[in-house]
């Protein structure tokens, strides 16, 4: 492990994930900012426990760690693909898209690369010491660090629905420990609960494996209607650019939470390519194989109980959201709950609690991505992926990482470089202008 002598930084972050370790890559090299980036984890990992073979990442592969806001970077996936010789073998595989174990390859490479990265130190509490010319307090389970800014980037932590019963149980878990725990299902009954791209990866998988390997029968509950596809079309992905995230910023919070509604399969959806995958592997499963069992799909139901069977399975009862009176129970051996992700709660900024304002269950941020409290305007704790009631679906995507991250990077250097053209899209209203000069002069 690199040693660092200096007890005081510019920055320090916590956790390591795409959306820290983009800020570290922007940082790198600032003598002005010197940083620190801390992670508990013994060496970098990005959803390692569901890197199921054949998945794709959803997003293009110039929203990298630092491209969209600085192309020359050292820690680009131009840059990652260039210095293991194989960036003509890239453009020549002609991929649809990227595929995802090799994004976190990528990743693990930039968080190797850049030496105020520390791995397996884990950050225990954050303070603040002093008036305006105070600063932060971190103590970690290997010492004692200052710093003038924080940088929050600890993730998300699986959520399983409370209808789920009390585990662990290796018959019963989170889609993202799908790689471990979903060996040896061959002629077992599984049940995947989830109808977004996790629960379609998973879905497709158990109706891929071999023959001897493949699951008798693959249940798949959504409360969704059908297994929707994500919407990528070019206008559609204009919610997934700077302008419309500050223009998202400025609405009232009744409005945001409609728009996060009514837009989340603009981000939660499955990917067209997924679909069409499923529903050929079902055609051949039924309609070639005569297998006519395989399957059982419940769109637009609701898991309303899970309990031990007589024979020691999982006795599942779902409910129609169009028949909300009636029942269906079946029973399975294993229950996979691909139900998502939740912000992850930062228990070491406990000593700083009643300083720091909230909205609802999120910190309240600026502009910069910096949480309101009562400290010195040039003493910040900046979140990441953590305010998505603030700043929309983007928030928790990939696309802003980089731009968020520069944003972070400019509040700390005290400049602020120049901003992506806005969207062809007018969002807000524009008073026409004789409108406007009558407002000037009444």
């Amino acid at each position: 492990m690199h040693e660092h002598d200096s007890p005081h930084y510019g920055c320090i972050g916590v956790g390591v994930g795409p959306a820290n370790l983009s800020l570290a890559s922007l940082l790198h090299g600032d003598q002005s900012i010197p940083s620190l980036f801390l992670e508990q984890k013994e060496y970098f990992s990005w959803h390692d426990g569901q890197q199921l073979p054949g998945t794709t990442l959803q997003v293009s592969m110039l929203k990298d760690l630092v491209s969209l806001a600085d192309p020359t970077n050292r820690f680009s996936f131009l840059s990652y693909l260039h210095a293991h010789g194989k960036i003509y073998h890239f453009i020549n595989a002609q991929f649809d898209a990227m595929p995802r174990q090799e994004y976190r390859n990528y990743l693990r490479w930039a968080s190797e690369q850049n030496e105020n990265v520390l791995f397996n130190e884990k950050v225990l509490s954050v303070d603040f010491d002093g008036d305006s010319s105070g600063t932060f307090v971190v103590e970690t389970d290997r010492r004692r660090l200052t710093a003038d800014n924080i940088s929050v980037g600890i993730g998300t932590s699986p959520w399983i629905p409370p209808v789920a019963p009390a585990g662990p149980h290796d018959d019963q878990f989170h889609v993202c420990d799908i790689v471990d725990k979903g060996r040896g299902l061959g002629g077992k009954r599984v049940c995947v609960v989830g109808g977004g791209q996790s629960g379609a990866e998973v879905f497709l998988d158990l109706i891929s494996r071999p023959e001897g390997e493949r699951p008798r029968r693959v249940s798949w509950v959504s409360r969704r209607r059908n297994y929707f596809p994500m919407d990528d079309s070019p206008f559609t992905n204009d919610f997934y650019m700077p302008s419309y995230s500050d223009y998202f910023a400025r609405l009232d919070r009744t409005t945001r939470e409609q728009l996060n509604a009514q837009h989340v399969l603009t981000s939660d959806g499955i990917s067209e390519a997924t679909l069409r995958e499923v529903y050929q592997q079902i055609y051949v499963h039924r309609f070639v194989e005569g297998d006519r069992d395989l399957v059982a799909l419940y769109p637009g139901h609701s898991v309303a109980k899970v309990e031990r069977g007589a024979v020691g399975d999982w006795s599942v009862e779902i409910r129609s959201g169009d028949h909300p009176g009636t029942a269906t129970r079946f029973e399975t051996d294993v229950v996979v709950w691909a139900t998502g992700f939740r912000p992850a709660t930062p228990a070491f900024l406990e000593p700083l609690a009643g300083r720091l304002e909230r909205e609802g269950e999120e910190y309240r941020i600026d502009d910069s991505f910096a949480v309101r409290w009562d400290g010195p305007g040039d003493r910040n704790i900046f979140v990441h992926n953590a305010a998505q009631g603030q700043r929309g679906l983007a928030d928790r995507n990939l696309s802003l990482v980089a731009w968020r991250s520069q944003r972070i990077a400019d509040r700390m250097r005290g400049v602020r470089t120049d901003e992506p053209a806005d969207s062809f899209l007018d969002w807000a209203p524009k008073a026409h202008p004789s409108e406007a000069a009558q407002g000037v002069g009444g």
